[in-house]
């Protein structure tokens, strides 16, 4: 099985979300995640994320170093 990420040879980072979706937010929800996307390929280091939705939401998202991570969580 391949990834769905392509990311360089580790070391490497990832950040892991997970979210529990509720009944209306199908809409919402969807363009949000599709933002947040949007805006952490923009950030320096970022090198790539995953998803997988069933009942509970898991989202990976993988970074070149801690300073990159830390620069993403900074912005608001």
């Amino acid at each position: 099985m391949s990834p769905i990420a392509t990311t360089p040879k580790p070391p490497y980072y990832a950040v892991i979300f997970t979210s529990v979706r509720t009944e209306g937010d199908q809409d919402n929800y969807a363009a949000m995640a599709d933002k947040m996307v949007q805006l952490a390929a923009e950030q320096p280091g970022f090198l790539g994320i995953e998803s997988a939705r069933e009942g509970v939401g898991i989202t990976v998202s993988y970074w070149q170093d801690l300073a990159s991570i830390k620069q993403w969580k900074e912005n608001a």
